[in-house]
């Protein structure tokens, strides 16, 4: 080729450094930009919670970066300043029951699955409240930084909901059994600084610094063997994914949950501020088995003809 074509090819050639390409969604926001895709949930009215069309698109966002091989990895994070993801929007989940359980269930795993293959590095950046879902979207992701205003906290057992798609499964793994019990059973709370201390995210930072040390990371990886993190991103997810059976196993057990009335109340009385009446199912609950044994004493179990008169 003489050398005037070869200048002329060399500079047509596009910069990776300098990409920068948009699509529209409505629940959601995505950008790639210096190699780097970032996907926002941008529904900071309900603080970042998630509905159906928001699962779906972020699934969309995230499985169109495995068109562009030039991308480094992948950043999620929450609109605003106040929440990463406060989880599931209890105005969708008060809809499910068991009957369309799966519809719900299929997508969480759907994303947790697009989250852990893919060949790059997902990150989520928390700022503000990570709860509930959202913070098993944060566990689904290869790396976590956040910020100093960051809580992240499992509130099921206060709502009524059962985390199931993911938590049950990796906060053992990742901070120990007792202390994934105590999260999951006292809906106890973590500072970031805290999350920091027991591993549940690798770094905590000044909220304004935020964006600027996740940067750093995606920079640091630009450096990296592209071949080598997708294999390795392989190898480390090899045991946990074994899971899978646990994870199809947890989504059954939620689908019972969906729909209940447990779960109603829990979810009716967080959205009226007020506290949830669960000792009223286990009065109940109570004075069933009551009957019941007292049935037991009276060969209430046996059939009519064949009882002892008293």
């Amino acid at each position: 080729m003489p050398a005037q074509s070869r200048k002329a090819v060399t500079r047509a050639t596009p910069k990776p450094s300098t990409q920068f390409t948009t699509r529209n969604y409505q629940d959601i926001l995505y950008e790639v930009q210096d190699q780097v895709a970032w996907i926002t949930l941008n529904r900071p009215r309900v603080l970042n919670a998630f509905r159906e069309q928001t699962l779906d698109e972020m699934i969309e966002a995230l499985k169109s970066t495995r068109e562009d091989p030039s991308l480094v990895c992948a950043v999620v994070t929450g609109a605003g300043d106040k929440a990463f993801s406060a989880g599931g929007d209890f105005f969708a989940m008060k809809r499910l029951n068991f009957t369309n359980a799966c519809m719900w269930n299929d997508r969480m795993l759907g994303l947790a699955m697009t989250i852990r293959g893919l060949p790059i590095p997902v990150i989520a950046m928390v700022n503000g409240w990570c709860m509930g879902g959202g913070h098993e979207l944060a566990l689904w992701c290869d790396l976590a930084i956040a910020s100093e205003n960051a809580v992240l906290g499992q509130t099921g057992a206060k709502v009524g909901a059962c985390p199931t798609v993911g938590a049950t499964q990796y906060l053992p793994r990742i901070i120990g059994e007792r202390l994934a019990r105590e999260m999951i059973f006292c809906a106890r709370r973590f500072t970031a600084k805290e999350a920091v201390e027991v591993g549940l995210i690798n770094k905590c930072v000044p909220q304004k610094d935020l964006r600027k040390e996740t940067l750093k990371w995606c920079e640091t990886m630009k450096g990296h063997s592209a071949l080598t993190l997708r294999m390795t991103k392989r190898s480390l997810n090899f045991e946990s994914d074994n899971l899978y059976a646990s994870w199809q196993h947890g989504m059954e057990l939620l689908a019972h949950v969906w729909g209940s009335e447990e779960a109603k109340e829990g979810m009716n009385a967080f959205l009226a501020g007020r506290q949830p009446n669960f000792q009223k199912f286990r009065q109940r609950a109570k004075r069933e088995l009551d009957g019941y044994l007292r049935g037991l004493e009276k060969n209430l179990n046996e059939p009519p003809i064949m009882r002892k008169k008293a």
